[in-house]
């Protein structure tokens, strides 16, 4: 309100230009955005490929990175990061190769840090043998399906290793920058998102509450293609 008081009280003869940045446009309130306000809208995307790669070369600078890490295969596998997650994911590595006492971060901290980043710390938990047989079937299935359905990237790696709320996952990174979703890949990517669920009945004749963030996704892609 403050803002919208003075911007209203500006002199005619005074040149000012007010700019603001938000990751939530659509919240904006209607009067901030009238003509005459914040009329000039300048959207910035998700970095392309090229643009990861400058923008991982800035945050190199001053780590000791080893000299076989690619900064063109990292920004291969760093589909869908913002500048901001590259950021967090290269200091992550150099916090874990200063954990381990090793001189330079190579691409295996790096690798480890993008999954921390994407998905949390991997974590101890108790399981017993049996959840952790519930769990490799579950992630087994989200890869069957993957490997065998139209147009889906390329299962990268499957683990039962506990990480933020999630007792295991498929890794199925993008291959590349996407600017268009055919209705065969959305649905496919729905097929894999369900294919846990699926190997669970088909092996233990049984679910489990594993699959909760599968079917919320599922339902929210669903959705989308039928409203939007």
């Amino acid at each position: 309100n403050q803002i919208l008081i003075e911007m209203d009280g500006f002199d005619v003869r005074t040149n000012v230009i007010v700019l603001a940045a938000t990751n939530r446009p659509d919240m904006l309130d209607s009067a901030l955005i009238r003509p005459g306000r914040f009329d000039r809208r300048i959207s910035i995307p998700l970095p392309d490929l090229k643009d990861r790669e400058e923008i991982i070369k800035i945050h190199m600078k001053g780590k000791p990175i080893n000299e076989n890490v690619s900064v063109e295969k990292i920004a291969r596998k760093t589909v869908g990061f913002s500048g901001a997650d590259i950021e967090n994911m290269l200091n992550e590595a150099a916090i874990l190769t200063a954990r381990e006492s090793r001189e330079s971060i190579t691409e295996a901290d790096i690798e480890e840090a993008a999954l921390k980043v994407t998905i949390g710390s991997e974590r101890k938990t108790l399981q017993s043998d049996e959840e952790k047989r519930m769990t490799a079937y579950h992630e087994a299935g989200h890869a069957l399906v993957a490997a065998n359905v139209k147009d889906m990237d390329p299962v990268q790696r499957v683990s039962i290793v506990a990480r933020g709320q999630t007792l295991g996952h498929t890794d199925l990174p993008p291959e590349r920058d996407r600017y268009q979703e055919t209705r065969t890949r959305i649905i496919s990517f729905i097929t894999t998102m369900l294919g846990g669920r699926a190997a669970e009945e088909l092996v233990f004749n049984e679910m489990t509450v594993g699959a909760t963030d599968d079917i919320r996704r599922s339902t929210e892609l669903a959705r989308k293609m039928v409203a939007e």
